[in-house]
């Protein structure tokens, strides 16, 4: 038989240093960073790697310091253009790309999100990294039209070894993708045993 469990009053847990810099999205229990910037870990990068085609070349619009741009290019991919907003540079206005697809880590905030997918996805295939999550709401169904691939990556911590709380995916939107074509999901990858 199980102990009776008596309701108490809830009472918050102090929060840890730093606890305000370990999620992306949880802004209602941390403060969120200004323009949604949180640099990409290596760590988040790596699941990609092998969907990426031989000798493609990227353009990564919302590139924020180039943490992603680094990342890719000691992987040996080819990020040939970059911008980001703070620069100067709306990834809303790119109006075509000399590279062969998008490969960004783009805000979270829905509005922004949600119009990047459409934009970008209309010039170029293009990867993003995003909460899991979202794919399971209703606000993505309008963009889940354009989904080819979900490529699982896991818990992502923004800032070193704190632990992460969002799982996260990379997702390929692509204007090109046939209605009828299923979504290919790419579960994560077992650890490599030392």
């Amino acid at each position: 038989m199980r102990p009776r469990v008596t309701k108490t009053a809830w009472t918050p847990i102090a929060t840890p240093p730093g606890a305000d810099r370990m999620t992306k999205r949880a802004h209602q229990k941390f403060k969120r960073k200004e323009r949604d910037f949180y640099a990409t870990p290596e760590s988040a990068v790596l699941p990609l790697l092998r969907f990426l085609p031989s000798l493609v070349r990227v353009d990564e619009p919302c590139a924020g310091e180039g943490d992603l741009i680094r990342h890719l290019e000691r992987h040996g991919v080819n990020v040939i253009t970059s911008g980001d907003i703070k620069d100067g540079m709306d990834a809303l206005e790119i109006k075509s790309t000399p590279a062969d697809m998008f490969v960004t880590n783009p805000p979270w905030s829905r509005p922004v999100l949600h119009k990047l997918i459409d934009h970008l996805s209309k010039i170029a295939p293009t990867w993003m990294l995003l909460d899991a999550d979202w794919m399971h709401t209703r606000q993505s169904a309008p963009h889940m039209s354009r989904c080819r691939k979900i490529i699982s990556v896991g818990r992502v911590s923004w800032f070193g070894k704190n632990v992460g709380f969002d799982n996260c995916v990379w997702q390929l939107f692509d204007i090109t993708r046939d209605a009828n074509e299923k979504i290919q999901f790419v579960g994560r990858q077992p650890k490599k045993e030392k």
